[in-house]
């Protein structure tokens, strides 16, 4: 009987021919004009950027035949993905794609894919030649997007077939992750890239590529990026074909976010300039340079945290900005906004002169 269910998965699991959601290995002719972001994607364990010791952990494990069931979470850009991707072309090889079964957030995610098409998978008998039969992986990117229901058939799913499958979830936000699953797997955080691993894989991709790319360039890419590399790979990749020269200034007229010394002059506006004064000089060059609000707002708030200044005045003015940031993503109107971002300052101002006597 248990034979008879088992033929019917293996079946369906030979029938169906392996698909690669994006991730695969690209061919020759298509690697010219791919993006950038897959064309440098790490094959292997020693390619990942960062987080060296969840990198050499998990590489352990796998040496050592004991691969648990991971969660890897953090934000994203962060290697989550290409970690565990590296992960089963080291342990597969050649049967990389039949021995993997990988869906992400545009596929399905509901209950009806956990009870068909991932037990199909996970029970299937997998073939091999060695002395042990190979352990399949699913692999689950973007699991806070799958339904609770799912998740809960998922943690059943799981218990039933640890002999022969390992589960890998990749997501965000762990808090949107039912416990239960937390708590069978090995969780690893993937914080955000230091600045120093992102600047070195960018010089090798510059080196690579050939690009012309000044010092201030590869400043204004690792700020932008924000410890988000496949962030700084496109911004690159952009810069680079809008401009054969990637300085700081095309990096930001690419992006659409305001220079530093832009920044600079409006904080000075803000704190020196009458409110009609600073609305003209801050309307003008909004229109000049074509900047968002909401961008100049957040740069501002960066700012003010290097002024000196006493700190109940400082905890009013970051409050108050935070509002108007809260405010201008339900699509507020603008003008309005920009007069309550100088109303802030000039408060400010008052605050500052009378703690000053």
């Amino acid at each position: 009987m248990a034979a008879a269910t088992t033929a019917a998965p293996m079946d369906i699991d030979a029938a169906a021919p392996p698909v690669f959601k994006g991730k695969a290995p690209l061919p020759a002719s298509a690697v010219k004009s791919s993006p950038w972001v897959e064309k440098y994607r790490p094959q292997s364990l020693a390619d990942v950027a960062a987080h060296r010791d969840i990198v050499d952990t998990i590489d352990r494990l796998t040496d050592e035949n004991r691969l648990p069931h991971l969660l890897l979470y953090g934000p994203p850009g962060t290697g989550k993905t290409s970690t565990i991707l590296a992960v089963a072309r080291k342990i597969y090889g050649a049967q990389y794609g039949n021995m993997i079964l990988e869906l992400n957030a545009s596929d399905e995610r509901g209950i009806g894919v956990v009870r068909q098409q991932i037990q199909d998978f996970a029970s299937a008998h997998s073939l091999s030649f060695g002395a042990k039969p190979a352990v399949k992986l699913v692999l689950l990117d973007e699991a806070d997007a799958m339904t609770k229901d799912a998740q809960f058939a998922l943690r059943r799913v799981i218990e039933k077939y640890t002999r022969s499958t390992r589960f890998a979830l990749i997501c965000n936000h762990v808090n949107k992750i039912i416990p239960a699953l937390q708590s069978r797997c090995t969780r690893f955080r993937f914080a955000p890239l230091d600045g120093t691993h992102v600047t070195e894989r960018l010089q090798h991709i510059i080196k690579s590529e050939g690009l012309d790319v000044d010092e201030g360039g590869l400043t204004a890419l690792v700020r932008l990026s924000s410890g988000d590399m496949r962030k700084a790979l496109n911004i690159l990749q952009s810069t680079h074909m809008a401009s054969q020269q990637i300085t700081e200034e095309a990096v930001y007229l690419c992006t659409g976010n305001p220079m530093p010394k832009d920044i600079e002059q409006i904080a000075f506006w803000l704190l020196n300039e009458p409110f009609s004064t600073s609305y003209k000089y801050i309307s003008d060059m909004k229109m000049r340079k074509g900047l968002a609000l909401i961008d100049i707002i957040r740069e501002v708030t960066m700012f003010v945290f290097k002024i000196k200044m006493p700190s109940d005045v400082r905890v009013k003015l970051i409050n108050d900005l935070a509002d108007i940031e809260y405010r201008l993503t339900f699509a507020c109107n603008d003008k309005l906004q920009l007069g309550a971002l100088i109303s802030t300052f000039t408060t400010a101002r008052t605050a500052l002169v009378a703690s000053a006597d």
